[in-house]
């Protein structure tokens, strides 16, 4: 039985991450403080094969026990969050990513760095392959998030080279799917809240930019092949199926049936203006592209939404 260490396991996508790997044979142990995310995303997965710790990884790790893969997921990925907590999100970024490649490195650990599109910026080049270097503003109020898991891909590739640690990392893009919170401040669960409660759907500026939205499944499932590979430099993980935000909202109005108007406010300072990935390494590396539509992803997180309020509806 392998064992895998994920940090910020309780969140949206550590969560959906530990359940995978639960489902695959691993024991997992869970990592998380608990600042941004919730015990109820992993209560079900509690057993002999699953192990939380209440733990800030901006701390020192130590874990006894042989380890195998160490998944490093924690971060403050929501501009809800990490505008509410700058300095903490350039600490996960750094001090985490240091102290979770430091127990890859004692243990002997596979290592992957959960780390994002939002390295581009508001790209120059479209779409977005691992060679392009990004357009970032490192002091705007994007900059502590961006810059964080910038620095973290340093860091990470200069354990690999340095230190010999067995290292991978996984840009991340726009992804969706249950156990995201309803008002973390992204595009799909704000859209979603708001549709089911009939208020207005919120879009900032004229609803041009573009995003590629990749179900949650789907993503996962490239994360494990991409630890199960020899790969070092990083892989783009994404959705190129790419969609304006006047688009998203008009179809997420459709699908859930709303009578709510579309409104638009002001675009939010350095909001990228373009964002698909080239997924072209990921295809040759791994095999592995994304099988779920997005009209499919949004029909099963609406189907997660109405079990939730009616689980929450019989616990009162």
């Amino acid at each position: 039985m392998p064992t895998s260490v994920v940090t910020g396991g309780a969140g949206f996508l550590g969560s959906h991450l530990c359940e995978h790997l639960v489902d695959r044979g691993h024991r997992v142990i869970c990592v998380d403080n608990l600042v941004t995310s919730s015990l109820e995303n992993i209560e079900h997965l509690r057993g002999d094969a699953f192990e939380f710790r209440n733990h800030d990884v901006v701390d020192h790790l130590e874990i006894a026990e042989p380890v195998d893969f160490v998944f490093h997921f924690a971060a403050l990925a929501s501009p809800v969050d990490y505008l509410r907590m700058p300095l903490h999100s350039l600490k996960v970024g750094s001090h985490g990513t240091h102290n979770a490649l430091g127990l890859a490195k004692w243990k002997r650990a596979r290592f992957l760095l959960a780390s994002t599109s939002e390295v581009y910026g508001d790209p120059q080049v479209h779409p977005q392959p691992e060679s392009y270097w990004g357009h970032v503003n490192p002091i705007g109020p994007r900059g502590v998030y961006d810059e964080a898991k910038r620095y973290a891909e340093a860091l990470t590739m200069a354990y690999h080279n340095q230190q010999g640690v067995d290292t991978a990392i996984v840009r991340i893009f726009n992804t969706f799917g249950p156990r995201m919170r309803p008002n973390d401040g992204r595009a799909i669960p704000t859209f979603v809240r708001q549709a089911l409660a009939n208020e207005p759907l919120t879009v900032y500026g004229d609803g041009s930019q573009t995003r590629s939205f990749c179900y949650v499944d789907d993503l996962i499932r490239g994360i494990v092949l991409l630890a199960e590979s020899g790969e070092h430099l990083p892989v783009n993980l994404g959705n190129p199926d790419e969609r304006t935000l006047l688009e998203l909202a008009e179809t997420i109005k459709r699908i859930t049936g709303t009578a709510s108007e579309i409104v638009f406010e002001a675009l939010p300072v350095d909001d990228p203006q373009q964002r698909r990935p080239d997924i072209t390494r990921a295809r040759e590396l791994l095999g592995w592209e994304p099988a779920i539509p997005l009209e499919e992803g949004l029909g099963r997180l609406l189907s997660s939404v109405g079990r939730e309020a009616a689980a929450a509806a019989r616990a009162r």
